[in-house]
């Protein structure tokens, strides 16, 4: 502990032995004793400390005590010091009077009682004492109310200053203080702001999120920080972070909530800048990507239509050309067949692509059984994987029941996955195609599954280019020195016609030369009696009479040339008698001197189209020819083109390049010929 500072204590006699006696007696108290030998030594030790008292002998030469004693009292600073007058001679009335009157506390007689003076200086040490620790104490409150002004000034002045609002409110919700910040971010004024809550300032599309999120925060307590749109009654809308805390007592006890209102629109703008920034870099990125791939893919798109074209105008040249024997004859032919079957798949793709893009590819839904679907596609790839080598290993179960679907497009699927094992197959491979049954648990319930396995052999996926392969488009080696053919969109639109179906296709490999595995799972049909005889819903084909069309008269429009002469040849093949015409004028002048059984029209024509003829022809009279069956004959395939074609007044709408079976086929339908004729 820190010692107390001592005490002064001023003894005055002009004898030395006095002096020395009184230091006998007052030694023991262990205070700060000052000699004065004279009333002027006295007042110049008074300039200098302050005493707790002054012992002063009144009889001095020169100035004796009571004018020392006047002298200290007219001092401001020794003013109040006590006196202790110490005497031998007797002490009369008129002595004490004056002593006193001169402000003396005690009047003492020599010799001094030693345990008397002590009693007496002790009294006033301990005054003095006291009275100077009050005075410390007073200047420490000093000290604190002015540090707790400077403290209290220094908070307005940062609550006011701050840059962000400051808020306080009691337990039960209550606003307690608000600053002026908080004010302007609210719109409110200093009343204002005590009476409403913060979340009342909150935009009102936010105000439910706001409310919902202070109230989790009052029950459980911890900190808060949000975000939020502010609106003021003007109108401004601004973003502000609400930050808060609970205030406790030193006993932990919840005194309240203090909180903070941030205005962050410049931050919530410069996000926004950023974004939008890395959304129009991410675009212009994807439109870069997707610039390649359209470059990529039309490059890839020109080869493989040039490809068959070289073929079969090759061909076609040696035939008009020379004479050839009838071997080579069927060579010329097959090829030409080849390639142009070849190249109509190619459009073909593309025109389902441009369905599936434009959202108009549909489905004509029946009960199917899989095996026989698998099996025609089967024997139709088989041609492709005999030249290679490969073997075709089928592992197909009689009792996966039946899906519900399209047969063409459901045969397209597995059609699409062989062709493409076949493809990426080296010459002596293996493909191997399983039909079977899987159960799937899915979100509590059991569903059954009929799942198709394509497996190869073949050059596989790489695990960079696996997550792309179903992406239109997307081929692993687009170069020039590409060892496979084809234009990657086979397996996009498999997919497609797949999530058609309700089901899903996986692509597996475990990296380049080890081969992939393809599975196609498709919802079963839950009441299967219907299996037996689905087998023929996935047929294709079936014979067309060598003669068909008999006696029929057929007129043929169409601007091209060598599309008129091919379908005059192929229509008086099957026994029609027909009128090709190049103009829709043509086709009128044509049906005013003689009506035919059933028109084929083009629709895009110069100067006058498809459309046009039909109109003019549905506008005349019933026996002048209006009623008269027409097929609109195109290469406009999209289903608006179906749709305009049916709505002006033809029958049927079908695309080129021709299938002459299927259009011998519409027209015995139109016709209703008692003929057997297939359209596939």
């Amino acid at each position: 502990m820190q010692m107390e500072p001592k005490v002064n204590i001023l003894l005055v006699d002009d004898k030395l032995e006095n002096l020395l006696a009184l230091e006998a007696i007052l030694e023991k108290l262990g205070e700060n004793l000052v000699r004065a030998t004279s009333g002027e030594e006295a007042l110049r030790c008074l300039l200098h400390q302050d005493f707790a008292v002054i012992l002063l002998d009144v009889q001095m030469p020169g100035m004796d005590g009571f004018e020392t004693a006047t002298l200290i009292r007219n001092r401001g600073r020794s003013r109040h010091t006590p006196i202790i007058f110490l005497t031998a001679f007797s002490t009369s009335d008129q002595m004490l009077f004056k002593g006193y009157a001169l402000g003396a506390v005690d009047y003492l007689l020599k010799p001094l009682d030693p345990n008397i003076l002590t009693s007496k200086v002790t009294v006033f040490v301990e005054l003095f004492k006291k009275t100077e620790a009050v005075k410390r104490q007073a200047a420490q409150l000093v000290a604190v109310n002015a540090e707790l002004r400077q403290s209290e000034e220094r908070l307005r002045s940062l609550s006011t200053c701050s840059p962000v609002g400051i808020f306080e409110i009691d337990t039960e919700g209550a606003c307690r203080y608000t600053n002026p910040r908080y004010q302007a971010i609210c719109g409110l004024k200093a009343a204002e702001s005590i009476e409403k809550k913060w979340v009342e300032s909150v935009h009102p599309e936010d105000q439910e999120r706001a409310v919902t999120s202070w109230s989790v925060y009052i029950n459980e307590g911890r900190d808060y920080s949000e975000e939020f749109r502010f609106q003021t009654t003007h109108g401004i809308v601004r973003w502000v972070q609400v930050r808060s805390s609970p205030m406790l007592s030193g006993q932990g006890e919840l005194l309240g909530y203090v909180g903070t209102l941030e205005d962050i629109t410049e931050r919530k703008q410069a996000e926004e800048v950023r974004a939008q920034v890395i959304r129009e870099q991410t675009a212009r990125q994807e439109a870069e990507a997707a610039n390649r791939m359209k470059d990529e893919f039309l490059a890839v798109l020109s080869h493989e239509l040039r490809t068959p074209l070289t073929s079969m105008l090759g061909w076609s040249k040696i035939l008009r050309t020379k004479k050839l024997d009838e071997k080579a004859t069927s060579r010329a032919l097959e090829a030409i067949e080849r390639n142009a079957m070849s190249q109509m798949q190619l459009i073909e793709d593309i025109l389902d692509v441009s369905r599936i893009i434009r959202g108009q590819l549909r489905l004509n839904v029946c009960a199917v059984n899989l095996i026989a679907v698998m099996e025609t596609a089967l024997e139709a790839v088989r041609p492709l994987a005999e030249p290679k080598d490969i073997q075709l290993n089928t592992v197909l179960d009689n009792s996966v029941g039946s899906v519900y679907g399209d047969p063409a497009r459901l045969q397209q699927i597995v059609w699409n996955l062989l062709t493409n094992a076949i493809k990426f197959t080296p010459k002596g491979g293996r493909v191997e195609v399983n039909l079977s049954i899987i159960t799937v648990q899915e979100q509590q319930t059991t569903n059954k599954y009929a799942q198709i396995q394509v497996i190869d052999t073949g050059i596989g996926i790489s695990k960079e280019f696996l997550p792309k392969v179903f992406e239109r488009f997307r081929q692993a080696d687009s170069t020039t020195t590409r060892s496979h053919n084809g234009l990657g969109l086979g397996l996009a639109i498999v997919r497609h016609l797949v999530e058609l179906h309700k089901g899903a296709i996986f692509a597996e490999s475990p990296g380049t030369e080890k081969g992939a595995t393809f599975t196609v799972r498709l919802p079963l049909l839950q009441d299967n009696r219907a299996n037996k005889g689905n087998r023929e819903l996935a047929e294709i084909s079936c014979p067309i009479a060598s003669t068909p069309l008999t006696g029929l008269r057929i007129l043929v429009v169409d601007d091209e040339a060598d599309t008129r002469n091919f379908l005059s040849f192929m229509f008086e093949d099957y026994g029609a008698f027909t009128t090709a015409v190049g103009s829709v004028d043509e086709a009128l002048a044509v049906l005013e001197q003689a009506k035919p059984d059933i028109v084929i029209s083009d629709i895009g024509m110069s100067e006058q189209d498809g459309y046009t003829l039909i109109r003019k022809l549905r506008s005349l009279e019933p026996e002048k020819g209006g009623c008269i069956p027409a097929i609109a004959l195109t290469a406009y395939t999209r289903e608006e083109d179906r749709l305009e074609a049916l709505s002006a007044g033809f029958q049927q709408h079908l695309s080129k390049p021709i299938d002459p079976n299927k259009l011998i086929g519409a027209v015995a339908s139109i016709l209703k010929l008692p003929l057997e004729v297939s359209v596939s």
